[in-house]
């Protein structure tokens, strides 16, 4: 039986005055109280050892002081919405958590098989979503990637089963500029409206609690690139079909020492003017969750002496990285992906500290190393 309820705004409060050794780990996101840190639910192997690694992680980063947690349904083909499921349930089912301290984000919009490559990929393929009808040949974009109401909905339906939960906190489209390698943009617009308009149905059938979009170019890219998003066009498209109390509510985009341009590229349009996409997701008053925050394991390590400079007091460059991403402002939430216990430990040394001030971040600005 799946797991009713979603995060609220008192059981995250309560769960946020649970960690007082955290100055600076909760803010106001969403109407809620989240952790500055999520964990990531990404890489690893499609194995049963790795899944015992997530579930032990995952709980440790909820006794923690992390609460919220961020997956896809494609990730380690559908292993990892399941690994959270079970964790979830095993704390709420002794006590130790309830459902509505947990904020659960996931995605959909990439095609994925059932724990693992099967060995006929193709007649996989045929007989699960195309002669079920679930996916037509010509909805698919780049061999991978499907945004029609019909798979996404069947997408959200598994999420649902194997994450155990009622209500999912946030639901992501994931990488919708993907489509604008096979359509125009009237085009694609079309087919977000089309996708607004459902989830805005999933909102009121308490399947979601809001949407958004979960990218990895289309916030970063140029206005001139042809995958670039603007934001302030999705957010017109989410009035029209969801009018002011629409459910468009939270983006996801890259964010790191390496991949800055959320502050240092101004591709958003906001009420005639340019700007970045941390400075327009706040006008619009639209949820940031950086991802990539050590952009699979590279920043971890080998840093400059600089960042050391600006962000005295750490053990580990994995440390200073999120440091960094945690505090620029804009950011509401840094995911980090771990897959041990261990590192839950590592990266909870990072919250202990309190978010880095302007004037340390702009030690970075000011030598270049950093936006």
């Amino acid at each position: 039986m799946m797991l009713k309820g979603r995060a609220t705004a008192a059981a995250t409060a309560a769960y946020a005055s649970r960690f007082p050794e955290l100055p600076g780990n909760f803010r106001p996101v969403l109407g809620l109280s989240v952790s500055s840190i999520g964990i990531g639910t990404y890489l690893g192997d499609s194995d049963d050892e790795t899944d015992r690694a997530y579930e032990e992680a995952i709980k440790a980063s909820l006794r923690g002081g992390i609460n919220l947690i961020d997956t896809a349904v494609n990730y380690r083909f559908q292993r990892s919405e399941r690994n959270i499921g079970k964790a979830i349930g095993e704390l709420a089912g002794k006590g130790e958590i309830a459902r509505e301290q947990v904020v659960v984000a996931t995605k959909g919009g990439y095609i994925t098989f059932d724990g693992g490559v099967p060995a006929n990929p193709r007649v996989w393929f045929e007989e699960h979503y195309v002669k079920t009808g679930i996916v037509a040949p010509t909805d698919l974009v780049d061999g991978s990637h499907c945004m029609t109401p019909k798979y996404i909905g069947t997408m959200l339906e598994l999420s649902r089963k194997n994450l155990n939960l009622e209500t999912i906190d946030i639901y992501y489209i994931h990488n919708p500029e993907t489509q604008l390698e096979a359509v125009e943009r009237r085009e694609f617009l079309a087919r977000m409206a089309t996708i607004f308009e459902f989830l805005e149905g999933a909102v009121a059938d308490g399947k979601i609690g809001v949407y958004g979009t979960a990218t990895w170019n289309g916030y970063r890219a140029a206005q001139t690139e042809r995958g670039w998003l603007s934001l302030d066009e999705l957010m017109r498209i989410a009035r029209e079909v969801g009018g002011d109390a629409h459910h468009f509510r939270a983006i996801q985009l890259p964010y790191n020492l390496a991949m800055p341009e959320a502050v240092t590229r101004s591709n958003q349009i906001v009420q005639g003017g340019k700007a970045t996409t941390l400075a327009a997701a706040k006008a619009l008053g639209v949820a940031v969750s950086a991802s990539a925050t050590l952009l699979q394991g590279q920043l971890s390590r080998g840093l400059p002496p600089i960042v050391a400079n600006a962000f005295s007091g750490f053990a580990t460059d994995a440390q200073r990285s999120i440091q960094f991403t945690r505090s620029t402002p804009g950011v509401d939430v840094a995911l980090v992906g771990m897959k041990s216990v261990d590192h839950v430990r590592d990266t909870l040394e990072t919250a202990r500290r309190p978010p880095a001030t302007l004037e340390e971040l702009m030690r970075l600005f000011q030598h270049g190393e950093a936006p």
